[in-house]
């Protein structure tokens, strides 16, 4: 049996990270390799650019990092075709997906494990990391961070790819919808469509994957954006668990007008109007959806061209 093969079958957790051209991707696979009191993973690598742009990176974390790196040629710019690529090259029961901007705390697979006991996937916060020039209202108001929505009686009805750990028995054939790959939201719907499965998801606050958060989403208008393409993927899972459009229409519209309100109401807190506007743009992004507006497109702005297929190749095997 070749290395890469034994490493191939004690792997227990395949621990996907799909990358675009960011240079932070070594920061994130340094912070894989001291990942301590969890069961014995391989890392996937999804290179979701034109070119394999990636693949050197991958072949440095193996040789420099001792990680068990898998890379995947997954182009291009459609996230939702990096992930799909993972599913498919992902072999252990236990697969785990972390963003190319985030770090990881050295027990954070080892507390995703723990979480996981009777669900089908558990997800860990996303808290984000502020530059020392950040607007004090971003900071103090923390717009940027990610937790799993909670409801009553600690029921959870979607997540994110960002930071979680799914049973690969669970998934079964689920994949993520290449038509919001450019889009967002893809990962909502899929954990939507989990849940309506039957799949219990859990929270795991102490599998921490940090976030830097880049200047150019330091600002009113970005999170506004982003707030309403939240809402057309809320409108959208809402209808999945059987909301009709005219329901998610008026309680959208009668939420919007009330945040609109307290907006006014809260013009002289800089933390507080924006937390209003931005959870009011997150209302009006529903009933934009349910009167068919087309999804905001927040990511690839470049039109890839019609999908290639994956190739995939082993860090051994290839040397990358």
């Amino acid at each position: 049996m070749g290395e890469a093969q034994q490493h191939k079958a004690e792997a227990a957790v395949d621990v996907c990270v799909c990358t675009f051209r960011r240079t932070s991707l070594w920061d994130t696979l340094a912070s894989l390799a001291l990942q301590i009191g969890a069961p014995p993973m391989r890392v996937i690598v999804a290179d979701n650019d034109d070119t394999p742009s990636a693949a050197a990176v991958a072949a440095r974390a193996r040789a420099e990092l001792g990680l068990d790196v898998h890379y995947v040629h997954a182009p291009a710019r459609n996230i939702s075709i990096a992930r799909n690529a993972c599913l498919e090259a992902a072999t252990a029961d236990l697969v785990a997906f972390i963003d190319d901007d985030e770090i990881a705390v050295a027990t954070w697979l080892a507390a995703l494990v723990s979480g996981i006991t009777n669900y089908g996937a558990v997800f860990g916060p996303v808290p984000a990391r502020y530059p020392p020039d950040a607007p004090a209202w971003a900071e103090k108001g923390d717009f940027h961070s990610t937790r799993p929505v909670i409801l009553a009686g600690g029921d959870i009805r979607t997540g994110y790819s960002g930071n979680v750990l799914l049973r690969r028995g669970a998934i079964g054939d689920l994949r993520l919808d290449p038509a919001l790959g450019r889009v967002g939201g893809e990962d909502t719907v899929f954990f939507a469509l989990l849940y309506n499965r039957g799949v219990k998801l859990n929270f795991a606050p102490e599998a921490i994957a940090s976030e830097d958060v880049p200047a150019n989403r330091l600002n009113l208008p970005w999170l506004l954006r982003r707030s309403f393409r939240t809402g057309q993927t809320a409108a959208r899972t809402a209808q999945l668990r059987g909301q009709s459009a005219p329901a998610i229409a008026m309680l959208s519209t009668a939420k919007a007008a009330y945040c609109g309100a307290a907006a006014l109401l809260t013009a002289w807190s800089p933390v507080r109007v924006r937390r209003n506007l931005i959870r009011g743009a997150l209302h009006v992004g529903a009933l934009a959806k349910v009167l068919g507006a087309k999804d905001l497109t927040m990511y690839g702005a470049a039109s890839p061209a019609a999908p290639q297929s994956v190739r995939s190749t082993s860090a051994a095997q290839k040397g990358v």
